[in-house]
């Protein structure tokens, strides 16, 4: 085995510190939402595909090795353009000569072969191909991750690369993205060291490291949403796609002044926790006697920070659906206790609306939101009731057997308009699927006037 493939096939880590240190090490690095076909190949042997789609931007990006014509025993055969270059895949602890191949015939058509399955086969809907490029003894080699959709590394994937919701594809320079990122916090770092020096950093904290509250930061996006579009309102029978403004609102605009917030206030606490309130001239020494000393400490801080990101989203959904409802002109009332002793985040129009029997009681609906689903859509089932139930989301990951799992129930699923027919989920073809438009031009706009 190579020197360059020891480097890279070390021993087994925890997905995120190997995507870690790959964005340390790597020169440019390709992020890639893989397509159904991009890891079905791996685990059903119908499928002719075996291996992963490479978009045009990418394969001339220059990123890979420069493509070579294939030499064809056919005279006049359409050119078939090709490279192969060395892989290592830490995960599963494998090396390949993967082939990137283009076949001129179909056009653009371009895939990337010989590739080990273990790395594919179990991964969920809308997961990722993480490829970056590294160089030793003077050849590039590639060291690959898949990072799957429903795990806790794909916050950090990201959370590194700034990916916005609609994100598919695209080449990174990791050193630009450290350069933007030190830009961004050297101002505040200059101001949390003066606040630090003067003995005011649990004022400063307060005053300019306090991370807002939910509904603060929804209001907050969706002023600029507001802002960038023209509008007065979030109305969702005025706008073309409103699932996929939500998903803008929650995944994007929100996520990116959350993130903006957060990294403020953890440098400070971070701050605070290593070197205390009181200020005093520390020796480098006493500064990594301090980092050592409070490594404990350092790692649940950063847990922390995890956790609050995984928490603030659901509240985040939920609010920018309220505002839809509200712009709307949509009647409906929130967190209503059901004899279940559950909470369903929207009744339309309301619990007595739905519950009193009249002709048109069957017209009132649950309305649940969930940002992500996994198991998560099991406890709805709870809230129906007899109840025409609808689970709202922008989780991209669900398997098309969950989605059958919720039509055997009744449950209806409302998506940004943009997943449905997306070669990267597995919505399409599901026929309690919908997206949030049509929720609301068919189950919701008809049944406004005997509501109100």
């Amino acid at each position: 085995m190579s020197s360059q493939t020891q480097l890279a096939l070390e021993q087994a880590a925890p997905d995120a510190s190997l995507l870690s240190r790959l964005f340390a090490a790597s020169d440019q690095i390709m992020v890639k939402k893989l397509r159904n076909n991009d890891r079905d190949w791996a685990r059903k042997r119908s499928k002719h595909q075996a291996g992963v789609f490479i978009p045009v931007e990418s394969r001339d990006s220059g990123f890979f090795p420069q493509l070579m014509v294939k030499e064809r025993k056919k005279p006049g055969a359409a050119e078939i353009r090709e490279a192969f270059f060395p892989t290592v895949w830490p995960q599963v602890g494998e090396e390949r000569t993967s082939h990137l191949v283009h076949y001129t015939s179909k056009g653009n058509e371009t895939h990337l072969t010989v590739l080990p399955k273990a790395a594919f086969a179990d991964l969920l809907p809308a997961s990722f191909l993480v490829m970056g490029r590294r160089k030793r003894h003077g050849n590039h080699f590639y060291e690959c991750l898949t990072i799957d959709s429903g795990s806790d590394d794909f916050e950090l994937l990201r959370d590194l690369f700034g990916l916005k919701a609609d994100f598919i594809s695209d080449v990174f320079e990791p050193e630009s993205i450290r350069s933007e990122e030190q830009g961004k916090v050297l101002d505040f770092a200059g101001e949390v060291i003066d606040a630090w020096l003067h003995g005011k950093i649990g004022t400063f904290a307060a005053s300019r490291a306090a991370i807002p509250a939910t509904v603060e930061l929804a209001r907050e996006a969706q002023a600029i949403f507001m802002r960038e579009r023209g509008l007065t309102k979030i109305d969702p029978f005025s706008l073309e796609r409103p699932g996929d403004d939500l998903r803008t609102l929650s995944r994007t605009i929100e996520w990116n002044l959350f993130r903006k917030h957060q990294h403020r206030k953890y440098a400070v606490d971070l701050v605070r926790l290593v070197m205390g309130e009181t200020p005093y001239k520390p020796s480098p020494a006493e500064v990594i006697r301090r980092l050592i000393d409070k490594r404990p400490e350092i790692d649940a801080l950063m847990l922390s920070a995890g956790q609050q990101r995984k928490s603030r989203a659901g509240y985040s959904y939920e609010h920018h659906i309220e505002a839809m409802l509200r712009d709307g002109g949509i009647p409906f009332e929130k967190q209503v206790i059901l004899e279940s002793k559950k909470r369903p985040d929207f009744i339309l129009p309301s619990l007595a609306f739905v519950d009193s029997g009249h002709a048109d009681a069957g017209t009132g609906l649950i309305l649940s939101a969930k940002t992500t689903l996994r198991e998560r859509w099991k406890q709805v089932e709870r809230e129906m009731g007899g109840r025409s139930l609808f689970l709202t989301t922008v989780d991209e990951n669900i398997a098309g057997n969950a989605i059958e799992d919720m039509a055997s129930i009744g449950v209806r699923l409302v998506i940004p308009e943009s997943l449905l027919k997306a070669k990267e989920t597995e919505y399409a073809g599901h026929s309690n699927v919908m997206g949030f438009g049509r929720f609301c031009h068919e189950f919701v706009k008809p049944y406004l006037s005997s509501w109100k």
